[in-house]
């Protein structure tokens, strides 16, 4: 864990802005900022204070071979990660554990009720995985079993089983997805009233459950008791949540659509029959890509993590703009007119301008992570508008946002939370949201763009076999330590490890796209003759 994610997720783990850390060092804002983006360190005063501040070693601060969690116990979690339980379908998740989330999530609401008479309610969608009906079923038993009704949304986007959740005032939501993850991984999301993610104390309870651990649960016996009689749950289609979705999407649209062609790439997932009707239902003449589910080929070769169709779609097809979602399409990046990817960063930077014009803003401020471009941040200063950053992850981004009461936050990847409107990063009102700024513009998607200047930055995701023994390897530490040495004050370096994949990321940025590629090629060396890189 780097020094930067160190600092950032210090500071929102305690709920403060750069603004308040920098009133209780002495500092500016800027600095704090600089400090979380890897642009500098702080100076060892500083560094002491800090520590103090936080009640940690100076030494678990600034040692980058030590991970830091704060949060509720993830290090402590065998199942539930940053974003749900997540692994290889019927390997690391099977029918079984997805009854036994059942068995838990019927039991604890029903636990918690104030009205013992009233069963449960929980709510299920899924993306096009073959594993999704496995994992429903199991799932929809082990509520049942426990005393809750199951309604099943069946194909659905995580967003919008966080909607239905929220808006029809059910107990909790699950989705079954693995978002970008090729096909033969699959995963538990599981949402509480809010369409927010799973209070960590409530995780807790679950992995307890998991392991078998019911003293945890102050229950006797060898299991959770089955419901019996009347008492048993009832399986509930629920279709008309997901027409509730739609209709809430289109009419969050001011415009007509009728004169824009649009580009859709649906992944193969979730979103393959929603974009389309979104758009049609506007007046959007759409040419639509990966939406021929078959339950194997989610995100191959197509959706936000592969762009190069969707980029010859709008240049051959001559289209105003396109839009890639993931599988679970919680995320969206975009496709200008000439064919030019619009990343995270500059979805933000778009969306940030135009509820600044408006005065919807809150606080002058858009939330990102230390993976956002240093050029992005300085580009928002220019027209007044400042930046958090967070540790990577769409959890810690909804967090601050909600803490520093923001209005909008995001990831590169795509993942954008419009806190007016949903409580969880959302492709497709993402997509809407553009629509609505190019419409307002009365330009090309390129225009919007103008006045943001990004540094060459590169990305490299390697799949090794184990994350944390690189994260702690000492030769590619002290590599990354001294390439920041280099670049100082011109780029960055950041090495992390994803939260749902056995994949390490390296990011550089620095002055040019060769420097990039140079020390990008150096990190990768030093991680494969470690034997750690899975070819």
């Amino acid at each position: 864990m780097t020094i930067s994610e160190k600092l950032t997720h210090l500071r929102v783990s305690r709920g403060m802005t750069q603004e308040e850390l920098a009133e209780c060092l002495s500092v500016s804002r800027q600095s704090v900022s600089k400090w979380e983006m890897g642009q500098s360190l702080p100076a060892i005063d500083k560094a002491i204070k800090l520590a103090e501040l936080y009640g940690i070693t100076l030494d678990a601060l600034l040692r980058e071979d030590t991970d830091l969690y704060t949060d509720a116990g993830h290090s402590r979690r065998h199942y539930f990660g940053t974003d749900g339980f997540r692994g290889e379908a019927n390997v690391e998740l099977t029918s079984m554990h997805a009854y036994r989330v059942g068995r838990f999530l019927g039991w604890y609401y029903g636990h918690r009720s104030q009205n013992p008479a009233q069963r449960p309610r929980i709510v299920i969608g899924k993306d096009t995985r073959r594993s999704g009906y496995m994992l429903e079923y199991a799932l929809a038993a082990g509520i049942t079993a426990s005393g809750a009704d199951a309604y099943m949304l069946h194909v659905i986007t995580t967003p919008g089983v966080s909607f239905v959740t929220r808006q029809d005032e059910f107990d909790a939501g699950v989705m079954i997805t693995a978002s970008h993850n090729p096909f033969c991984d699959n995963g538990i999301k599981v949402l509480n009233r809010y369409g927010e993610k799973l209070e960590d104390a409530t995780v807790e309870k679950l992995e307890s459950y998991l392991d078998g651990d019911l003293s945890a649960l102050s229950v006797a016996g060898e299991d959770l008791p089955l419901a019996r009689g009347e008492r048993i749950g009832a399986i509930v289609d629920y279709v008309a949540g997901r027409n509730r979705y739609v209709a809430y999407l289109i009419s969050l649209a001011s415009h007509s659509y009728k004169t824009l062609r649009i580009g859709l790439d649906c992944a193969n997932g979730a979103s393959w029959m929603i974009a389309s009707a979104l758009f049609g239902a506007l007046g959007a003449q759409t040419v639509v890509i990966g939406a021929e589910p078959n339950g194997f080929n989610i995100n191959r070769d197509c959706g936000s993590t592969h762009l190069d169709r969707l980029r010859r779609l709008v240049r051959e097809e001559h289209l105003d703009l396109g839009f890639a979602f993931d599988g679970d399409a919680d995320r969206c990046l975009a496709i200008d007119e000439n064919g030019c990817v619009v990343d995270g960063d500059a979805i933000l930077y778009i969306l940030a301008r135009r509820l600044h014009s408006r005065g919807m803003l809150n606080h002058d401020t858009v939330v990102a992570t230390v993976m956002s471009n240093s050029g992005f941040v300085a580009s928002l200063d220019k027209v007044g508008i400042r930046c958090e950053t967070t540790r990577v992850g769409d959890r810690f981004v909804y967090e601050c946002v909600q803490n520093g009461d923001f209005s909008l936050g995001g990831e590169q990847s795509g993942h954008i939370i419009l806190r007016k409107y949903a409580t969880t990063g959302d492709g497709l009102l993402t997509a809407i949201m553009l629509t609505e700024a190019v419409l307002d513009s009365k330009g090309p998607l390129s225009k919007l763009t103008e006045g943001l200047t990004l540094y060459p930055q590169q990305t490299v995701s390697v799949r090794v076999k184990d994350r944390d023994a690189v994260m702690a390897d000492p030769s590619l530490l002290s590599l990354c330590r001294e390439m920041e040495r280099e670049i100082r004050g011109r780029g960055r370096v950041l090495l992390r490890k994803s939260g749902t994949e056995s994949v390490v990321r390296v990011m550089v940025e620095c002055e040019s796209e060769a420097d990039c590629r140079r020390y990008l090629d150096a990190a990768l060396t030093c991680i494969r003759k470690g034997g750690y890189a899975i070819d």
